[in-house]
């Protein structure tokens, strides 16, 4: 037995050093413990739609989570129905053909796609392109995986586009994927049709594997677009998307990725070696879900219209400018020159008027001068958390 004043030699693994605990896992920890002093801190930080699923939705999950023979294991695949409501869905909105039998693959959330994609196609020492700002898992799972990450460049003044002279002047010999995210997270810049044309020829071109991460094209966006509507990008993309933004189910981890049959079998080995399928009456409830109108997404959009707004006014109030194109479920503003540094003025705010809103450095270098708040949030809260910054800006 161990004595108490030994010390262990037990350590984590190496590739541990490589990353951190991920900021909102600490940071919440902090709101939680201001909270529980009783300083009822108004959360501006994620992007957890707190809006419920359609009706529809919940009727399915309640009736078929009653049927006793649907609690066994399911598919690796996702079960038939699931995967032809993606491909249905993919049709209505994104015109784009999808074969549910071959080229769609359901997944437990898209984040952990990142993982089963970094898996199947990056050995350890190859390079990854990740976008500079960009989602910090893209990063901290592709360095857990042994991967080389190379940023690229997205800036305010090139509408936080790839900058495509730069990129070819990279030497792309030893990259095997190239992140992007559009519509954008954290900086809200729409997609083009254009520059999904740009992203595919560049992939043809350089021989690697664009996964377009698509969460967000039904928020505040009139016009979904997706990277598989350009000719020929199933040879080259992988698209993600996700139920948790544009369907409000963040809770429920489901998401899928679409590509030609060969990837999404390489993906399949993956995936079928880490997890198992995903409970049969949730699968069926988000296959009602995808049967949503325009008025279901009209609907929600009212809201974060409204939210926007309130959003807006605290960027103002806080001297904080940003471009009103944006779409998504964020407002992504530009802090101040009079303000030396964004988490400065973050942790002002969270300490002394008890909002939580997030500092862009922690989507990389390229957003130390930014801040992020998100419109998931009652509008009776942001108005409260507007109030609270007004006072602290007097």
């Amino acid at each position: 037995m161990k004595m108490e004043n030994q010390t262990s030699k037990i350590r984590p693994a190496d590739r541990l050093a490589s990353v951190s605990e991920y900021y909102f896992s600490k940071k919440l920890k902090e709101v939680a413990q201001m909270n529980a002093e009783g300083k009822d801190v108004i959360s501006l930080g994620i992007g957890s739609p707190d809006m419920p699923p359609s009706e529809q939705t919940i009727e399915t999950l309640c009736r078929e989570a009653q049927n006793p023979d649907g609690h066994g294991y399911m598919p690796y695949v996702g079960i038939p129905e699931l995967r032809r409501s993606f491909a249905t869905w993919y049709k209505k909105w994104y015109d784009v053909e999808l074969n549910p039998n071959t080229e769609i693959q359901p997944l437990i959330g898209s984040k952990e796609g990142i993982l089963h994609v970094t898996l199947a196609f990056v050995n350890p020492g190859e390079q990854v392109l990740v976008p500079n700002p960009g989602y910090p898992t893209y990063t901290s799972l592709s360095k857990i995986l042994g991967a080389e990450v190379v940023n690229y460049n997205l800036k305010e003044e090139n509408g936080w586009m790839p900058d495509f002279d730069e990129l070819e002047q990279m030497d792309m010999s030893r990259v095997k994927l190239m992140w992007t995210n559009y519509p954008n997270m954290p900086t809200g810049a729409n997609a083009t049709p254009e520059l999904y044309q740009k992203l595919v020829d560049f992939a043809r071109r350089k021989d690697i594997v664009i996964v377009n991460d698509n969460p967000y094209s039904f928020i505040l966006n009139e016009h979904p677009i997706s990277i598989l509507s350009v000719p020929g990008a199933k040879d080259c993309c992988i698209e993600f998307n996700s139920m948790s933004k544009s369907h409000n189910m963040p809770g429920w981890r489901i998401g899928m990725l679409a590509s030609n049959a060969d990837f999404v079998q390489w993906i399949l080995k993956v995936k079928s070696n880490i997890d198992s399928g995903m409970f049969r009456a949730m699968q069926l409830a988000a296959a009602t879900a995808l049967e949503a109108e325009q008025d279901w997404y009209d609907g929600n959009n009212r809201n974060y219209r409204n939210r926007r707004q309130l959003a807006g006014e605290i960027m103002h109030t806080l001297g904080c400018t940003y471009d009103e194109n944006q779409v998504g479920m964020f407002l992504w503003g530009k802090i101040p020159d009079s303000c030396t540094d964004v988490e400065e003025l973050t942790e002002r705010v969270l300490h002394e008027a008890r909002v939580f809103i997030t500092p862009g450095f922690i989507f990389g270098s390229n957003g130390k001068r930014y801040i992020r708040i998100s419109l998931c949030c009652k509008d009776e809260k942001l108005a409260e958390a507007l109030k609270r910054i007004k006072e602290i800006a007097q």
